[in-house]
């Protein structure tokens, strides 16, 4: 059975950062495209981001459960953000705040079992309002974790 991304609309609603014609949506600020339900330009959106834009839940066989739907488990994933000493590295940006406890522990048990290290953000709990650059967390082995900690340091863009 495939998939159907409606009627969530995460990756519309700012939680990823994108650019559509030259708009910017993140956290707190969607694309100005986006009705909340859907596109209001749907058939003239752009190749880049919105056509190549597929979330880990939509993928063909996603490893992730059906009830992972972003709008539904909090977070939105996405497969394969980058390569680090050979393996694969998946990123999970929250759908609101934070992602949820139970969907964050699955994440990092299915990072540790497949031996994918993960990339996930947070709003920073000490600020009000929704930030543009969320915090940004490695799950993984500490070299890993070390060498997400040096690449924001130098201000390297991870994905």
């Amino acid at each position: 059975m495939t998939r159907q991304c409606q009627p969530c609309t995460a990756c519309c609603d700012g939680w990823v950062q994108i650019t559509v014609k030259g708009c910017e949506a993140y956290p707190g600020h969607p694309c100005p495209h986006s009705t909340g339900q859907g596109c209001d330009d749907y058939e003239n959106r752009p190749v880049n981001p919105c056509r190549n834009f597929e979330c880990a839940w939509i993928k063909q066989g996603s490893r992730l459960p059906d009830d992972f739907r972003p709008d539904e488990c909090g977070a939105l994933v996405i497969d394969h953000v980058l390569t680090w000493e050979g393996l694969v590295v998946d990123l999970a940006v929250p759908v609101g705040r934070e992602i949820p406890e139970k969907t964050l522990n699955w994440l990092m048990q299915e990072a540790e079992k497949k031996m994918r290290p993960l990339i996930y953000q947070m709003q920073d709990p000490e600020v009000d309002e929704l930030e543009k650059n969320p915090l940004t967390l490695a799950y993984g082995p500490p070299a890993f974790q070390q060498w997400v900690m040096q690449q924001q340091a130098e201000g390297r863009k991870l994905w």
